[in-house]
């Protein structure tokens, strides 16, 4: 018998030697909001609308300190940035200058540049707590109804239903028209924003809260559900403990998706007149304003017309992107 051509003994013990004294690295599970955030940061353009949208939420909190610094009061007259016989501004495009970066309201002079700024706080106030208002009521009578079913489900149903076919458009005029000037502490814009806050979200819940219901269906048929259940725990708890946390996701995606369109009807409420009173500064105000004398100043019109744009744009996007990253299957 021949001896073998080559003794690997030695160099299989000298590798088990060296792979016993690299350290091992322990095996760290990774939660769902993770394995989303690491899909997210693929998406660069979510990650660039995600950008936009935080730029835009700083600007709305800090206006008062951009405006200090880059321009003037919202509703300061500029009666010497106007021409006296033509009531356009003094200037080219606008009466753009250092001074007034984005230019001068035409007849009154106002500053275009800090009406935008501040206009993004009424936007973006009434956007966001009119989605809280929606996700709120849609999240708690869409778990009702799917989890109870039976009437409950029903009644619930046939509610959403009549919302849904309700003119919301119709309902806010009619409503502002016979609104008094005060009104349970509010008073003037104040009094129009929590008016427009509270109808935007009661007439959007029933969106929510169908999608809610359908993924409420399907989870209180799942094995963990059942076993809870089987263990005694009582219905609170199985709501709270074992459905709420896996809706989280699409709630969350809906409530990004909804607020660009919450901006976009308090533009439209405030072009037709029943949003914030002038001159309070608000995106749909400035529209309607500029509307009346775009003729004089065309760049008036389309500074504020941009910045709803890209808004919306924005959320869009970020609002894509999140669904893609919380639920990639369903968004191939």
């Amino acid at each position: 018998m021949t001896a073998p051509l080559h003794d690997t003994s030695a160099a299989e013990t000298a590798a088990v030697d060296v792979a016993a004294d690299v350290p091992q690295k322990a095996i760290e599970g990774r939660s769902p909001w993770k394995i989303a955030w690491v899909r997210l940061k693929r998406d660069k353009v979510a990650l660039v609308g995600g950008f936009v949208v935080l730029l835009l939420i700083v600007v709305a909190i800090f206006a008062p300190l951009i405006v200090s610094l880059l321009g003037h009061p919202p509703e300061e007259l500029h009666e010497d940035q106007i021409d006296p016989l033509l009531g356009t501004p003094i200037g080219d495009w606008g009466g753009i200058s250092s001074d007034f970066l984005f230019g001068v309201e035409p007849v009154n002079g106002r500053d275009v540049f800090s009406r935008v700024v501040y206009g993004a706080r009424i936007s973006l106030l009434v956007a966001f707590l009119s989605a809280f208002v929606a996700v709120a009521l849609g999240t708690v009578f869409g778990i009702m109804a799917g989890y109870f079913g039976g009437w409950i489900d029903a009644a619930i149903s046939r509610v959403m239903d009549l919302l849904l076919a309700f003119p919301q458009l119709l309902f806010i005029i009619a409503l502002i028209s016979v609104t008094p000037n005060e009104l349970f502490g509010f008073s003037g814009s104040g009094l129009r924003i929590a008016i427009l806050v509270l109808v935007i979200g009661f007439f959007g819940w029933p969106y929510i809260g169908r999608i809610v219901r359908g993924q409420t269906l399907s989870l209180r048929e799942r094995e963990y559900v059942e076993a809870a259940r089987s263990l005694g725990a009582g219905r609170t708890y199985i709501l709270f403990r074992e459905l709420m946390p896996n809706l989280v996701a699409p709630i969350t995606v809906y409530a990004t998706l909804m607020i660009p369109t919450n901006i976009l009807t308090e533009a439209a409420l405030s072009f037709l007149g029943v949003g914030v009173k002038p001159p309070t500064p608000s995106w749909g105000e400035t529209l309607q304003t500029a509307v009346r004398t775009y003729e004089d100043d065309p760049l008036f019109m389309i500074i504020p017309g941009l910045a709803i744009f890209i808004t919306v744009l924005a959320f869009n996007l970020f609002g894509d992107g999140v669904r893609d990253a919380l639920d990639p299957k369903g968004s191939r």
